[in-house]
């Protein structure tokens, strides 16, 4: 199989959930598929190179209007490179992917779309938009949700409900849990320097909901840690100085695996403020409880309360509401015997419900399927140029 993954950005200019998704779904694998991404670049010139043994080619772009990349080559480019692959895995929300799909897309490659949330509040542009979006799900073979309740009230997908899979993302646990002796020496330091740390992980924009973790600091006698970059960070710098809690707030941006998998360990609580239904999943909170973290999320009509499960792997409260999630935290941090057993419980759960084999061989199962359902078989184009 010669699979391509399309989306607007990647790493190393932005990281987050989707795209450690595709991360996930593009490592090398013994079955001998490949694997190719599509991406603009937040901003800047085109480039390509090789992530994690998997080729990117990152188209170029003048910025960035309303979170989405102006990369005015990135639909032709999509047009061009289709018809090399067996599979196109566009993942959504990109409109630059349905108007490339719009210039065509030849009949027997097959359309995937991974749909990991509707586009909120774009309501000028959406009668541009609504067409494009509409075609894509007319061609697409099949449409992957992580969670059902994405299906739910969806205008886009109730149409295509057929058409629809849920399959939960997965996280590898052990690369989180193991450690080596660098790390190991970290995790010490961060322990000792900031005893009651709370770490939060996310693009620093508006959804994420860290303005109003930012408020919950003023009431919780602890230290925070937001990793992310992001066009909010600005404001929430300045909200911070604001509030009075900068000296206990770190924004330290993007950081390498090791030293993300570092705060984790040191950390006491991690929290998933989101706020809209955006934040359809929160991958990240796998992650945190894969290394045995208790889970602060809010009630979203999402995934997001289901995976950390309030009273199980940890607490969920109100949306936008600064108070219940500073006494949620301060629960945890100040009853170490409760989150122990909420972190042991998240390991758990990660090891039942999201191993990263079991997501990765179900999507791969989905491709293999619209591919003999487009009538391509095995591919004849993998290693065209």
């Amino acid at each position: 199989m010669h699979v391509l993954h399309a989306y607007k950005v990647y790493r190393p200019d932005v990281d987050g959930g989707i795209p450690e998704v595709i991360a996930k779904l593009t490592q090398p694998s013994s079955s001998g598929d490949k694997a190719e991404i599509l991406v603009a670049r937040d901003r800047g010139w085109p480039r390509r190179f090789v992530l994690d043994g998997c080729a990117v080619r990152a188209v170029g772009s003048l910025g960035t209007l309303w979170s989405m990349p102006i990369a005015p080559g990135f639909a032709f480019a999509l047009h061009r490179a289709a018809s090399r692959f067996d599979v196109l895995a566009l993942h959504a929300p990109f409109p630059l992917n349905d108007l490339g799909v719009a210039l065509g897309v030849p009949d027997d490659v097959a359309v995937v779309v991974h749909w990991h949330a509707d586009i909120l509040g774009r309501g000028l542009v959406m009668p541009v938009l609504a067409p494009l979006i509409r075609r894509t799900l007319d061609r697409a073979d099949r449409i992957i949700v992580s969670h059902p309740s994405i299906l739910n009230g969806s205008a886009f997908l109730e149409p295509h409900a057929a058409k629809c899979v849920a399959i939960p993302y997965g996280v590898q646990a052990s690369a989180w849990q193991q450690t080596d002796e660098t790390v190991r020496r970290r995790i010490d330091e961060l322990k000792h320097k900031h005893p009651r740390l709370i770490v939060a992980i996310g693009r620093l924009v508006p959804y994420k909901g860290f303005a109003v973790l930012l408020q919950a600091m003023t009431k919780i006698d602890a230290e925070v840690v937001i990793i992310g970059e992001g066009s909010e960070r600005a404001d929430l710098e300045a909200l911070a100085q604001q509030l009075g809690v900068a000296d206990r707030v770190m924004l330290p941006g993007f950081l390498p695996h090791d030293e993300m998998k570092a705060y984790l360990h040191a950390a006491k609580v991690f929290a998933l403020p989101s706020v809209t239904a955006a934040e359809a999943f929160g991958l990240v909170q796998i992650e945190a409880m894969a290394v045995g973290l208790p889970v602060v999320n809010t009630a979203l009509p999402t995934a997001v309360p289901t995976i950390a499960r309030h009273g199980s792997e940890g607490l969920t409260v109100p949306v936008v509401n600064p108070d219940a999630l500073a006494n949620a935290i301060t629960r945890l941090l100040d009853d170490p015997e409760l989150a122990t057993a909420y972190g042991q419980a998240g390991r758990r759960r990660v090891s039942e419900v999201y191993d990263h084999a079991v997501f990765q061989s179900a999507v791969r199962d989905i491709y293999q399927a619209t591919i003999l359902r487009r009538g391509r078989g095995v591919s004849t184009v993998a290693h065209a140029s």
